[in-house]
């Protein structure tokens, strides 16, 4: 029976072949889209596991987490810098570092912060080590530098008239182990490098005295920019601003010690002038958003594999119905109903099975590719892999093309043998 199906399957394999591939696309359709959903929960969960709390200005929640645990550019509002020290002292934070954006290098987001805060976010460094001084940087491992490079780092970009800073430039010392984040293809430089070159002091003073100042505003940016055109490269990194006045802030993130410490902040920094969030609750949020997105595409795969079984089902009964005469003469030889039955189906299944794999096989390198582009796009890691559930899905998926492989074969069976010789 089974060289009988062969040499049948042969005989047709333009017919064949057609059956397959929609079966592949439609299934592909359905398992990309499961894969990949599932695959940018797990990813960003990833990403923001680290970072307990964001404390910035009040705002967007979204855009705060966005912007300082995944790096996606966009202008934040400064809040008081001052709330740094305090939380520093605070005795329910285990550590507390700034972060601050607007520069990058040949498409590489440059982030001001702390040192604490690369030595508490990286497993460690496979080249050299962290910044010690003003004019040092370290890279994460998807930033293709090496380390003795130079940096100039650039404001805004060339598209929007963006200018390259000249006051300092950065020294690459440090290239820092994996970690599957948005952080791999960031430059971490010290957060006082930054507001030097950005005039952050300088800017503080003039609003505390805009009032009495303002004819001299451009008078005084001036002098700023003259006296900060050329920093010391080599300037050891100083924490004096811990006791003075400390320069606006986008964002700080914060290691509670407790979980319950965690709340309380959270509580305390969700007022008029600081916005406190928890970066999972908020991905949560995101989910929702991204599986309400899911349930719609799922609808369309779906309702695709539908179209897809419907149009099998009448091309195999007018196969079927084409081969009457075949089927009879099998039965005029001898060849008992549950035979042919067993042949009508079995062709059929055999197509819509290799049709399945193939689609488990194309959802799943479709997959694997979007999650390639995205992680080298945005640093983000996607675990793409197929879980106990697919594997129901599929058992599930080939019992019901088992089921709709018997109704042509039903057709055959009942196909009486003198009629079929007859037509």
């Amino acid at each position: 029976m089974f060289r009988f199906i062969l040499a049948d399957l042969r005989r047709l394999w333009a017919g064949s072949v057609v059956i397959v591939i929609l079966i592949m696309l439609a299934t592909a359709l359905g398992v990309a889209v499961t894969l990949e959903e599932r695959a940018l929960r797990l990813g960003s969960a990833r990403a923001s596991e680290k970072f307990d709390l964001v404390i910035g200005a009040p705002g967007s929640e979204t855009q705060l987490v966005l912007s300082s645990v995944f790096l996606q550019a966009a202008d934040l509002p400064l809040m008081d810098g001052d709330i740094l020290p305090a939380l520093q002292a605070d005795p329910r934070v285990a550590w507390a570092a700034p972060i601050g954006f607007g520069d990058s290098y040949a498409g590489y987001p440059i982030v001001g912060t702390t040192a604490e805060l690369i030595t508490n976010t990286t497993p460690g460094f496979s080249d050299g080590g962290n910044f010690t001084h003003l004019g040092e940087a370290v890279i994460g491992s998807a930033v293709d530098l090496s380390i003795g490079d130079t940096i100039k780092p650039l404001h805004g970009t060339i598209e929007s008239g963006g200018h390259t800073h000249d006051e300092l430039a950065y020294t690459v010392t440090g290239k820092a182990d994996p970690t599957g984040t948005p952080w791999d293809r960031a430059i971490f430089v010290p957060i006082e490098a930054v507001w030097e070159i950005h005039g952050m002091e300088a800017h503080e003073a003039e609003e505390h005295d805009e009032a009495e100042h303002d004819d001299d505003h451009e008078h005084d940016e001036a002098e700023h920019d003259e006296e900060h055109h050329h920093l010391d490269p080599a300037a050891p990194l100083d924490e004096t601003w811990h006791e003075g006045e400390t320069p606006g802030l986008p964002a700080i993130l914060v290691k509670p010690k407790s979980i319950a410490d965690a709340y309380r902040l959270r509580q305390d920094y969700r007022g008029d002038h600081t916005l406190a969030v928890f970066p999972a609750e908020v991905l949560t949020k995101l989910y929702a958003t991204l599986g309400d997105a899911k349930q719609v595409l799922a609808a369309i795969a779906a309702g695709a594999q539908v179209l897809v079984a419907a149009a099998l089902m009448l091309v195999t009964v007018i196969h079927v119905s084409q081969r009457r005469r075949e089927i009879g003469a099998l039965r005029a030889f001898g060849a008992p109903r549950g035979a042919v039955f067993a042949i009508v189906w079995s062709e059929l299944f055999l197509l819509v099975a290799i049709g399945i794999a193939l689609g488990y096989a194309a959802g799943l390198a479709a997959a694997l590719a979007v999650a390639r582009s995205i992680t080298a796009e945005r640093g983000v890691s996607l675990p793409v892999g197929f879980t106990a559930a697919d594997l129901g899905s599929a058992a599930v998926l080939v019992a019901t093309a088992a089921l709709l492989s018997a109704l042509p074969a039903l057709i055959a069976y009942r196909q009486p043998p003198a009629a079929a010789l007859k037509s």
